[in-house]
């Protein structure tokens, strides 16, 4: 008999200790290191490229009045086919809009920062 219950207990040990904790289980995953940074990376450059004219943010309006917000950039544009204009220097907008030159790295945060701000767009 306490062969039974020595056993049965080893077992309940094992399988509890080999489970995760229901609520670990019902948390969301966390945006990999990496990716923190890259979006970070790219908040930084519209900070210091971008904000003099656009709107940066999730809120507010662009200090240049033909300057979409970043937010809203979708509207006009796919994000996701900006990286080449923005890889060769980009020259659209509006007419007071700078030509920059950016590296892979430099469109890939941008462009990761820009993906993460965007609004739906509101009929």
């Amino acid at each position: 008999m306490l062969r039974v219950i020595l056993g049965t207990s080893l077992f309940l040990l094992i399988l509890t200790a080999c489970s995760e904790p229901r609520a670990a289980q019902d948390l969301p995953e966390a945006a990999p290191p990496d990716h923190v940074e890259l979006l970070g990376r790219g908040e930084a450059i519209a900070e210091n490229l971008c904000a003099k004219c656009h709107a940066i943010g999730i809120t507010g309006e662009s200090p240049h009045p033909d300057a979409v917000p970043l937010r809203q950039l979708s509207w006009k544009y796919p994000v996701d086919e900006l990286k080449q204009p923005f890889l060769q220097g980009i020259v659209v907008g509006h007419p007071d809009m700078p030509e920059w030159q950016f590296t892979q790295q430099d469109v890939d945060a941008l462009l990761a920062y820009i993906e993460s701000i965007q609004e739906p767009q509101t009929i």
